[in-house]
């Protein structure tokens, strides 16, 4: 009885070891191990905010890029 539940015990102690771990491959949240062994980071996943001017591109309006904008009615208009 008692090899039984040693049997029992240590089978549960294997499972539980071979479960994923949940660190990622131990470089933590947004992160992950290059072919090298180090952390590197995820790509970033960057919200382009519309209407918003962003130096060096333009401003956004959900479709393209544009350098100016002016007021138009209610609204925004662009152009190159």
């Amino acid at each position: 009885m008692k090899l039984l539940a040693a049997f029992g015990v240590a089978s549960l102690v294997a499972i539980a070891a071979a479960s994923p771990a949940a660190a990622r491959q131990g470089c933590g949240r947004g992160f992950h191990r290059a072919p090298n062994g180090m952390c590197r980071p995820n790509m970033r996943q960057q919200m382009w905010v519309v209407g918003r001017y962003y130096p060096g591109r333009g401003y956004w309006d959900g479709r393209r890029w544009w350098r100016h904008r002016y007021r138009y009615r209610n609204g925004w208009r662009y152009r190159g």
